[in-house]
């Protein structure tokens, strides 16, 4: 039995928990055995994912705490594991979309990406989304390529310049001989 105390805590860990947190999936963990729990674990921990079990009535208060969350609040039925993302908020559900195809469990409840809710019909849209560091990468990418085409066009005119200047020198020296 958890005292009263303990709750509290573990309300308050919670709470900061999901505050840092970039990204919030809700699972369904009901019929996971311990090591396929541990394995689903073992998959997050090195990306630097969390997984929390808790009670739902404490991640409601926790959610309470944030005040912008509510969405999530329906799919707090049942055994409910929380994964955290504190980096990537997307790529937890790559591990978790290859690691249900793989085990069939557990179940994806629902999650909020950067603030965005994604019910748990949408896990294949959510693990298929790129990273917040791909779109960044791409954009710079997207930025960089007119650069690059002035810069080589300047180039490209500076080597015809030379040819030309050359050519001059030639003739005049062709000339004056």
């Amino acid at each position: 039995m958890l005292t009263r105390e303990r709750k509290a805590q573990i309300v308050e860990e919670l709470s900061e928990k999901l505050q840092r947190a970039r990204g919030i999936y809700l699972v369904d963990f009901a019929g996971m055995t311990v090591a396929e729990s541990q394995a689903l674990r073992k998959e997050l921990r090195p990306q630097g994912f969390e997984y929390k079990v808790a009670k739902n009535t404490l991640i409601r208060r926790a959610l309470h705490a944030l005040g912008n969350h509510a969405a999530l609040e329906q799919h707090l039925v049942g055994q409910t594991g929380l994964i955290l993302s504190y980096t990537d908020a997307v790529a937890p559900a790559r591990v978790l979309r290859d690691f249900i195809k793989r085990v069939d469990k557990p179940r994806f409840k629902a999650a909020v990406v950067e603030g965005q809710y994604f019910d748990g019909s949408q896990l294949d849209t959510l693990a298929s989304m790129p990273s917040r560091e791909e779109l960044i990468a791409g954009i710079l990418g997207s930025l960089q390529a007119p650069v690059a085409g002035i810069a080589g066009a300047l180039g490209a005119l500076l080597r015809d310049i030379a040819y030309l200047v050359e050519a001059v020198a030639r003739k005049q020296s062709g000339a004056a001989e």
